[in-house]
């Protein structure tokens, strides 16, 4: 038997493209506010802030939204100020209507407990009942 047959086939170096296509470059995202230079956020510009907050209510991360890490430990304290004077929500809307995740799946009524009265009650027994 010859070594030749035994030899696993050599795959081309290169990834192989369709025709035609072009490659896809993402773009670096940029601070807005460095390239506005900006030095202060003002918790009270609530149009701006808006950009920044999820649909949820979240405060939306770096990788997201482009900011520099100076700029975004400087947004998230805007955002919480803004959210604790309540120019922003805290929660969204639909949530804050329905009562929470999964609240209308739930749907639990906790019937009220009734009373047992203290006479029907077996494990308890009066003094003038009991004869030993």
């Amino acid at each position: 038997m010859s070594f030749e047959r035994m030899r696993k086939p050599v795959k081309p170096v290169g990834k192989r493209r369709a025709p035609g296509r072009g490659r896809y470059i993402p773009r670096k995202k940029v601070c807005t506010f460095c390239v506005n230079k900006v030095h202060t956020i003002d918790y009270k510009d609530v149009a701006l802030l808006h950009r920044f907050i999820s649909d949820r209510g979240r405060i939306e991360p770096r990788r997201k939204t482009g900011v520099c890490a100076k700029h975004q430990r400087v947004l998230s304290v805007a955002l919480k100020r803004a959210r604790h004077i309540a120019l922003l929500p805290y929660t969204a809307e639909h949530i804050r209507q329905s009562g929470g995740y999964g609240a209308k799946e739930l749907n639990l009524k906790v019937a009220p407990k009734e009373e047992i009265p203290k006479e029907a009650t077996p494990d308890e027994t009066s003094p003038e009942e009991s004869t030993e």
